[in-house]
């Protein structure tokens, strides 16, 4: 118990530096991104917190984001299919 506070600041830190190193630079906002990373790397947990609250792309800006584009699997790609004899013909 005595290592709670610990770990929590751990775990957002960490969760908080991937998610600004997967967001594109133009959707940043208010600081620029490498900014971003110091201060989560050097200021912890007010960095991680500021990123979340301030500096974290909304909506589909980021780049784990966003509608599918294109096929997932085989069995999801028409082109695949139609190769096995079992999808839409054209």
């Amino acid at each position: 118990m005595r290592y709670l506070p610990t770990l929590l600041i751990v775990g957002l830190s960490i969760y908080c530096l991937i998610d600004c190193v997967q967001t594109r630079p133009e959707a940043v906002r208010n600081l620029s991104k490498p900014v971003w990373l110091l201060l989560i790397l050097l200021v912890p947990p007010f960095g991680g917190i500021g990123w979340l609250l301030a500096g974290r792309a909304q909506g589909q800006a980021r780049s784990g984001g966003g509608p599918v584009r294109g096929p997932q699997g085989p069995d999801d790609d028409p082109d695949f299919l139609r190769g096995l004899g079992k999808g839409p013909r054209r």
